[in-house]
């Protein structure tokens, strides 16, 4: 058992190094079959090694939200332009026309809501139904330093599990705990723990200070939360600030869809991803592409 009393932040991440990828694209991942990288290959762009994946599954635990009233009206005009969807399998089958192509992120875990402890979740989908969906990955939300931390992890634990059978990667999704801190020792801390339990790729929010020694830390790539909602030149900064530090891409909803021009802003925010473009310069292309309606 290793001394709690003893441990060390880690300092040395090589953070002029990159890791060796070990002949595939993406880190990490070079040892995993076929099924596997075909599927995270889909989600990440082979060119750019990078995703803009639209997250609409809030409605799991928050209903109805704002930009979310109508998934007809308010999502099926961005998803030619996202590379990825993320939802539940509720509204993939009842909203998403089965001709959309797009590779999904089908959200896995459940059993909450804004009214209670969010981090009480269980898994809320079989593998079977994954598998008949034809998804490309399964995403279940980890809380380390929460009450119900335990229980989240052995959700992660399953789905990465029965994912393996299948060949689908599991997104593990973190949540932050109501006793730690958004700071790089959390997110270094939780990501972390994600990949070793054998999570595929991850999930967690951008930070102004460590976040390069966040994603050097985790040997599987990073995705970022677009959080909460914020003026979109600031949310374009905080996506190139993101990848340009070395996560693989973002996963954004309330920064997209609740956007004064959310079809604008979804183009911008891939150019930021896929060609870096400067977040000054991308929120140019944002105002063009709204005025022109």
């Amino acid at each position: 058992m290793a001394d709690i009393d003893d441990i060390k932040d880690g300092k040395d991440f090589g953070l002029d190094q990159p890791q060796d990828k070990q002949g595939f694209y993406l880190k990490g991942l070079a040892n995993y079959d076929w099924g596997i990288k075909n599927r995270m290959s889909r989600i990440f762009n082979p060119k750019s090694g990078r995703t803009v994946m639209l997250a609409f599954d809030h409605g799991y635990f928050q209903g109805p939200t704002k930009g979310l009233e109508r998934i007809d009206l308010n999502i099926l005009p961005l998803v030619e332009h996202a590379d990825v969807l993320m939802c539940t399998r509720g509204v993939l089958r009842a909203m998403i026309p089965p001709s959309v192509t797009k590779p999904v992120v089908l959200r896995c875990s459940g059993g909450n809501s804004i009214l209670s402890e969010l981090s009480n979740e269980t898994i809320a989908v079989d593998i079977a139904d994954a598998t008949r969906l034809g998804v490309c990955a399964m995403a279940a939300q980890i809380y380390i330093g929460a009450e119900y931390e335990h229980k989240s992890i052995a959700n992660v634990i399953k789905l990465i599990d029965t994912g393996l059978t299948a060949g689908i990667p599991t997104l593990a999704v973190t949540g932050v705990g109501k006793d730690m801190a958004r700071d790089a020792r959390y997110f270094g801390l939780a990501t972390r723990i994600a990949a070793e339990l054998g999570a595929q790729y991850v999930k967690s929010y951008f930070i102004e200070e460590g976040f390069e020694r966040v994603t050097a830390g985790c040997p599987v790539p990073i995705v970022i939360a677009g959080g909460k909602k914020l003026p979109e030149r600031e949310a374009l900064e905080m996506a190139f600030k993101a990848v340009d530090q070395g996560a693989a891409g973002v996963d954004m909803g309330r920064n997209i869809f609740q956007s004064d021009d959310p079809v604008a802003m979804i183009q911008a925010v891939g150019k930021v991803v896929h060609d870096l473009m400067p977040a000054d310069q991308a929120f140019e292309m944002y105002n063009d592409l709204k005025a022109a309606g």
